[in-house]
């Protein structure tokens, strides 16, 4: 048997009757017998460009010798862009004097061309004028070999050409990977933004981003809503747990774009118990008024839940304003919560109210001044904190309504006459 790398009796025979056929030197086929038996030989794509016949012959002879046996041919330039199209190659062989497509215009395509900017390519020319090379190493050849070719001089500058274009598809891999991390660590970047802004005030989120541990201030100013839903747990019991959550996620979603519109700030769910206030954390003076019309547009929306599924829901809410303390608590799960006597009435209101109304505290009532319609219900008792004055919201007042309640005639711009 023969040594691993050298041909057996059948490979010198053929080597024999190849020599003979071609009158090529043995030593150089038996070279490229080795070559082929090889188990890492070489599999690079090669396209050689010549219009000679006879020359692209021998090239092909020289690759195959070298181990090379993954060659192209083209007669011309214009053939050999029509190949590059339509499929890939490692290495270009390129000749310059060539019929209708010379080699100058083939390299001047190929910078032309993103994808093939960067492809390899050995001049082999007849034409070794000095001005020649120089333009074909400014077209971007990466050298230039003189006919006829000589085969170790052509090895070498292949293996240096592969390997300098293996370390570009390198870089250019480990580019993409980079682009591609650093796309889907945006992605994810986003994902947790907008995740912290549906937990976060957007004033909040970027200071808890930062590093701020204790994020707590006090609020003088703020209307207070809490919603419940009445009878909710009777519901639960006779509706499945998908139809349930698919009955909050469309009620809650809707009183969060109503929310939006307002500028009220959600603040939590607590089961089928809806909390926002008005007022913070960017202070405002309107708060009670966004609150009462959020209420009266939450009444709405139910009602039409109710007609679009055939359900019979009931809402109950309650308004406070005053003074809170807001911040963020936990270390995990964190949250935005609120906190203080203000957000206690607030919850006692609603739970004392009646079904399908809003439910106002006396102080939430003078701050809508006469901007709304409300009837006073009198003292309520509220849980743990004793007779409460209240009121019941019954509807915003048109704009007319709130001059001629203000004492000024229709039409006037809300100024008191100079007497």
């Amino acid at each position: 048997m023969s040594p691993p790398g050298q041909p057996d009796d059948h490979g010198s025979v053929r080597i024999f009757q190849e020599a003979e056929a071609s009158r090529l030197a043995i030593e150089e086929l038996a070279r490229r017998e080795i070559a082929r038996a090889a188990p890492e030989g070489k599999r690079d794509a090669i396209l050689v460009v010549e219009d000679s016949a006879p020359l692209r012959t021998v090239l092909v002879l020289h690759l195959q010798a070298l181990g090379f046996f993954n060659v192209t041919e083209a007669c011309d330039g214009q053939e050999a862009l029509d190949m590059l199209r339509q499929q890939e190659f490692d290495l270009l062989i390129l000749d310059i004097e060539m019929p209708r497509v010379n080699g100058f215009q083939v390299l001047e395509a190929l910078q032309a061309d993103e994808a093939h900017r960067t492809m390899p390519v050995l001049v082999a020319s007849a034409d070794s004028n000095l001005d020649s090379v120089v333009r074909c190493i400014q077209l971007g050849a990466e050298d230039f070999l003189p006919k006829p070719v000589n085969p170790v001089l052509l090895g070498a500058r292949i293996t240096a050409s592969l390997e300098r274009k293996q370390l570009r598809d390198l870089d250019r891999r480990r580019l993409i990977e980079l682009n591609r991390e650093k796309q889907l660590l945006e992605i994810e970047r986003e994902k947790s933004e907008r995740l912290l802004l549906n937990i976060l005030p957007a004033s909040i989120a970027p200071r808890l981003k930062r590093g701020e541990h204790l994020i707590a201030e006090r609020y003088e100013a703020v209307s207070v809503l809490f919603a419940d839903l009445v009878g909710f747990v009777n519901l639960t019991n006779r509706i499945s747990p998908e139809e349930l959550l698919s009955l909050l996620n469309d009620l809650f979603s809707r009183f969060d774009r109503i929310a939006e519109v307002h500028g009220m700030e959600k603040i939590k769910t607590i089961g089928d118990c809806y909390l926002v206030v008005g007022g913070l954390p960017i202070p405002r003076a309107n708060h009670a008024e966004s609150a009462a019309e959020m209420g009266l547009e939450m009444l709405a929306a139910v009602a039409d839940l109710n007609r679009e599924r055939g359900l019979h829901l009931a809402l109950r809410i309650g308004i406070n304003s005053g003074p809170v303390i807001a911040g963020v608590i936990g270390r995990k799960k964190f949250s935005y919560d609120l906190w203080g006597a203000t957000v206690n009435l607030a919850a006692r209101i609603q739970s004392s109210g009646l079904a399908n109304r809003v439910h106002l505290s006396a102080h939430t009532a003078v701050l809508l001044g006469g901007k709304f319609h409300y009837t006073e219900r009198g003292t309520v008792d509220c849980k743990g904190l004793g007779q409460v004055q209240t009121c019941l919201l019954e509807r915003k007042l048109t704009a007319i309504e709130q001059l001629i309640g203000a004492g000024l005639p229709p039409g006037s711009d809300g100024e008191i006459p100079a007497s």
